[in-house]
């Protein structure tokens, strides 16, 4: 199966998971977030650096604050802290 194909059909399970309730969001998010590091991978290896960077801008900007919220937690900040960040940065 083309990697066009897979990530059109990731893009169509991420808008499907989007609609779910806030708290059945939490692993299918991880899911996809982690396929998407794939695929992205597969994007770049086929079809060069442009496509990857735009694929990579995409998934940041969809996942920019679980993403925050786990760097946050990275560089040593508690949960607490981590939280607050990511609930008041401006959408």
């Amino acid at each position: 199966m083309s990697v066009l194909i897979l990530a059109c059909l990731w893009v169509l399970a991420a808008a499907a998971v989007a609609m779910l309730p806030l708290r059945y969001q939490y692993l299918p998010g991880i899911a996809l977030l982690l396929c998407a590091v794939v695929l992205i991978w597969q994007i770049g290896a086929t079809y060069g650096l442009l496509p990857l960077s735009l694929a990579a801008v995409a998934v940041v900007s969809m996942f920019r604050k679980p993403l925050r919220y786990l760097v946050l937690r990275l560089i040593g900040r508690s949960r607490e802290e981590a939280l607050s960040g990511v609930h008041s940065a401006a959408p």
